[in-house]
């Protein structure tokens, strides 16, 4: 699996900088891989050398999408992540935005959905500061985990 635990991360963006590889980074809970996600992390890895997918934790899920979520838990999510060639590799993280791991990570490109805007993504700003760029990706429409689960409950 293409997991890099948080503690090492600094070292190993160190390495990925001195080889002079640009670094995309996006963050989500990848729940129940879909259409919308298989298009977003390829565009997303359009925009650097190295795509690294930050996974929301189990507990960051519970509280972003309520107490049934994660549907699947985050090392079956982070080794699904890591199955797709675009993915490079994926770091779990705790927290509700990833604004820690963007300190650490500072990307060249930052993607993120189009339901966002500059002044609406919490972590437009570190992005930016750290000489990063936001580029927002337009969502499939219709393709969500949350229509998967509601057509599932349907039956």
């Amino acid at each position: 699996m293409k997991l890099i635990k948080r503690e090492n991360l600094e070292a190993f963006i160190r390495e990925l900088r001195n080889q002079k590889k640009t670094i995309a980074f996006t963050n989500g809970c990848f729940d129940i891989i879909h259409t919308g996600h298989v298009r977003y992390l390829k565009k997303s890895a359009q925009f650097a050398d190295i795509l690294i997918v930050g996974l929301n934790s189990d507990s960051s899920v519970k509280k972003l999408k309520g107490a049934s979520r994660p549907i699947n838990n985050e090392l079956d999510r982070a080794e699904v992540l890591s199955a797709f060639e675009v993915v490079d590799y994926v770091v779990i993280f705790e927290e509700d935005t990833p604004i820690n791991l963007l300190e650490i990570i500072k990307p060249d490109v930052y993607t993120k959905g189009a339901d966002y805007t500059l002044e609406t993504l919490p972590e437009a700003k570190t992005v930016l500061k750290n000489n990063g760029r936001v580029e927002f990706i337009n969502f499939v429409e219709g393709k969500s985990t949350t229509n998967i689960i509601n057509k599932i409950e349907s039956k």
